[in-house]
């Protein structure tokens, strides 16, 4: 863990927008959980968006 000053801190990468299909891709999200991604926010939406949004089976399962 890193502690980052406010001052510091870069707002560009909550406000960076992805398409939900690569944002799904990188994070290992099945079939499903990209639909329901996609009716929720259409083809792109914010990191912070994403990041809040996404549901995601845990490893032990």
């Amino acid at each position: 863990m890193e502690r980052v000053e406010p001052e510091n801190a870069d707002s560009n990468m909550a406000t960076k927008v992805w398409s939900v299909t690569e944002f799904c891709a990188r994070h290992r999200l099945d079939e499903e959980e990209e639909t329901r991604l996609l009716q929720l926010f259409g083809p792109f939406a914010t990191a912070c968006e994403l990041m809040h949004n996404a549901k995601r089976a845990p490893k032990w399962r």
